[in-house]
């Protein structure tokens, strides 16, 4: 016995189309199918629910575009021992 999973659509119609390749030609099978209903996914929230500020990704995106940001260097790094 094999078990397939996958996920499908039901369209307007009511009618689920299910396509699965088995590799078997010329056979008899058994087929069972058990549906589960989905819930709708969430809604997305958007950026004033997620609590940032009214339009503030608007007003802050490529605000570094004729000032970008340098990273200066870091400097030297003391040598430790290594642990066995």
């Amino acid at each position: 016995m094999q078990s397939i999973k996958l996920r499908s659509h039901v369209g307007s119609d009511g009618i689920l189309h299910l396509e699965i390749p088995l590799g078997v030609t010329d056979k008899e099978i058994e087929v069972m199918v058990i549906y589960q209903q989905l819930e709708p996914s969430a809604p997305v929230k958007t950026p004033e629910d997620l609590g940032w500020p009214n339009g503030f990704f608007e007003q802050t995106y490529g605000i570094c575009q004729n000032d970008p940001i340098v990273i200066d260097s870091e400097g030297d790094f003391e040598v430790r021992e290594e642990i066995l």
